[in-house]
């Protein structure tokens, strides 16, 4: 089932499936900005990452001497959820833990996904509650991607990232065997007041990692450096900017509680960089925003 939630001003659509957001329409300038999965370039909107962002290293990570495998991203994502409450301007989503997702990933858990929807504005919230007796493990990320272009007659290397004034961001790559990050090899993002173009091959290497809570706000401009969304996401640790081809007319902007391995991690879940744990009983909340411009 997809909820529908809208004012003057914007209409989102929300699926039971993932909970993800399946679209933002902007009805006062007309236009689509949440891209709509076209499969020729990607068949997703904005799916939530978890219980992992990314992939393990060799697809697997150690759990109490166990390996278990998991895909990138984890499972949530392909998953059907319960809506718990629906209000005029919100929707609540439920994903527990069962006997299936235990096999691939040990703990007792409940994920709740909020979408609130308040003039120009869309947050997203994440609670994840531990029910599970022993120490949890989980990274968790947002994907959304936007429509680049959005006006007609435009070319997506026309358009503009926007960030919070720095005149340069370090960023690394994967390693595109493993799908697993190069934290040792950074390269620099640089910035003319806080924007770049985006560049046709920026993604021929996959997505751009930011760590160290460097990004807090990011955005998409127009051609003529008019910013049409942009993305908040205080306290984030690590960002990721992707698209699927050069030719794809879509950019994501993804902050992520945690992300993929680096290259070559075999440690324990626990030994993790960045990995996020809760205690048995304990609840992990954090949000990011969607304003459209």
């Amino acid at each position: 089932m997809v909820h529908t939630l809208e004012n003057e001003m914007l209409r989102i659509k929300i699926d039971d499936h993932g909970a993800e957001l399946s679209e933002i329409y902007d009805k006062e300038k007309k236009r689509q900005v949440l891209w709509q999965a076209d499969p020729a370039h990607w068949k997703r909107h904005a799916p939530v990452l978890f219980p992992n962002v990314g992939r393990y290293y060799k697809d697997c990570c150690l759990i109490g001497g166990r390996s278990y495998h998991s895909g990138q991203h984890g499972f949530a994502r392909d998953m059907d959820f319960v809506c718990t409450r629906e209000t005029a301007s919100s929707v609540t989503h439920l994903l527990s833990s069962s006997e299936a997702t235990r096999e691939i990933y040990p703990f007792s858990f409940e994920l709740y996904i909020t979408h609130e929807l308040r003039g120009r504005e869309i947050t997203v919230s994440w609670k994840v509650v531990s029910k599970d007796s022993e120490t949890m493990y989980f990274t968790i990320g947002g994907h959304p991607a936007f429509c680049v272009p959005v006006l007609p007659d435009t070319s997506r290397d026309q358009y503009l990232l926007t960030f919070s004034g720095q005149k340069e961001l370090t960023y690394c790559l994967l390693d595109l065997s493993s799908g697993t990050a190069l934290p040792d090899q950074t390269r620099t993002l640089a910035l003319t007041e806080g924007v770049c173009p985006i560049g046709r091959h920026m993604f021929d290497s996959d997505a751009l990692i930011f760590d160290d809570g460097q990004i807090t706000k990011a955005g998409i401009a127009l051609p003529d450096g008019t910013p049409y969304v942009e993305l908040t996401c205080d306290g984030f640790p690590s960002f990721g900017i992707w698209s699927s081809s050069a030719d794809a007319p879509f950019v994501c902007l993804e902050p992520w509680m945690g992300r993929c391995d680096n290259y070559g991690f075999e440690e324990e879940l626990s030994r993790k960089p960045g990995i996020n744990c809760l205690e048995s009983g304990g609840v992990f909340e954090k949000s990011y925003g969607i304003s459209i411009k």
